[in-house]
């Protein structure tokens, strides 16, 4: 029996692959359907959750509890939460001070089911063993094979473009820096820099971290120009992360290889992909992805590694890069391509995400990096 005294519902999760796990549906009572994939953060439930990356993604957390943070306007990276649906073993009522309301009462008013209750240790092995693949949660009476046929009828993420769908419609400015979790707000730096950001599924968190480095920056829409984006004098030109097929967002490529040598450029995650496909590489589908706020990543000229936070589903097919693109970082987990650079194009690129949000500070640099660029330094050797 719940707190309010309902007794939660009977769901099922059915994967595309026949496979059936049950347990008890929370928030929306829509059926949701998606990729079903699993992320191994312990921490930062919302941030993955309002992560546009999450578009078309039933999320599942490896940690076991979630939901004691509640849901609260501070933890958001976007307006609303983008994930699908949610899947976690043991579903905990709010005891943090931050909380302002419970997590299933959020995911609730945005038409966001859940399950728990749930061998969550099961289904990430199930998903690693097998591939993330689709999936339906549901808490109607209708068998199970009619939901194992409604997974299958979902699209597959390759070939889609899903940037495009949750890229801003308008151009507009951003000035805020991160925010004090707590004490005083810092004086703002002194403003040294015009970014453009190229919006494919951006997360505030990226725009904080550049005004913190004396950034103004100008967001615009994942379809504009080259010529567009030179218009408007930037000193400097940021490829946000996103959600989807990088091979599937229409003209990117193009576009960024427009504006490679230009002005001096850094991309993220998504923006990442779409630069190396700019320099004539391929991308493809991971088996299950990178997904948490735990993977290890090695610079190759400083031997350095850093324990990074990642979303993504597809990698740069590292054979298919020409020989001016130089590989800077890789994953130590599986040998993936993390970072490729272009000194003499003053351009760089990582597949993780350096503002974190959730997940660790090493990489935070990178931010100093990309404006360091902007007034004259080379890359690193």
């Amino acid at each position: 029996m719940s707190s309010d005294g309902v007794r939660p519902k009977r769901a099922v999760l059915a994967l595309a692959d026949g496979t059936i796990f049950e347990g008890r549906g929370f928030a929306s009572e829509e059926p949701s359907l998606g990729e079903v994939v699993f992320n191994t953060s312990m921490t930062g439930y919302q941030e993955i959750l309002t992560d546009p990356s999450y578009v078309g993604q039933i999320v599942t957390f490896a940690s076991p509890q979630i939901g004691n943070v509640g849901a609260n306007a501070f933890d958001e990276e976007s307006a609303r939460p983008h994930a699908t649906g949610l899947v976690v073993r043991e579903l905990s009522e709010p005891s943090n001070f931050r909380s302002q309301q419970p997590l299933p009462t959020w995911l609730a008013r945005w038409k966001v089911g859940g399950i728990e209750g749930l061998d969550t240790r099961r289904l990430v092995r199930h998903l690693r063993t097998h591939g993330s693949q689709n999936g339906v949660i549901s808490t109607e009476a209708v068998t199970a094979k009619a939901l194992v046929e409604k997974a299958r009828q979902i699209p597959s993420m390759e070939g889609l473009d899903l940037a495009s769908g949750v890229s801003t419609r308008e151009r507009y400015e951003w000035t805020t820096p991160t925010p004090a979790v707590l004490g005083p707000q810092p004086p703002p730096a002194p403003v040294r820099f015009h970014v453009v950001a190229i919006d494919y599924g951006l997360k505030k968190a990226m725009l904080q971290f550049l005004v913190d480095q004396g950034c103004r920056v100008t967001v615009v829409p994942a379809k504009t120009s080259a010529d567009e984006v030179l218009a408007l004098s930037p000193d400097g030109i940021f490829l946000t992360n996103g959600p989807g097929d990088p091979a599937a967002v229409a003209g990117a490529d193009k576009t960024v290889a427009a504006l490679i040598g230009k002005k001096p450029l850094f991309g993220i995650c998504l923006g990442h992909q779409i630069l190396a496909r700019a320099l004539g590489a391929q991308t493809y589908k991971l088996k299950f992805g990178h997904r948490g706020a735990n993977q290890p990543v090695q610079d190759l000229a400083t031997g350095r590694v850093e324990i990074t936070s990642q979303n993504h589903g597809f990698a740069v097919d590292a054979k298919s890069l020409s020989a001016k693109a130089r590989v800077t970082h890789v994953n130590l987990n599986d040998q993936t391509v993390e970072g490729l650079a272009l000194p003499e194009a003053r351009c760089f690129s990582v597949q993780y995400h350096p503002e974190a949000s959730p997940g660790p500070h090493d990489a935070r640099y990178l931010f100093k990096r990309f404006a360091d660029l902007m007034a004259g330094t080379p890359l690193p050797a």
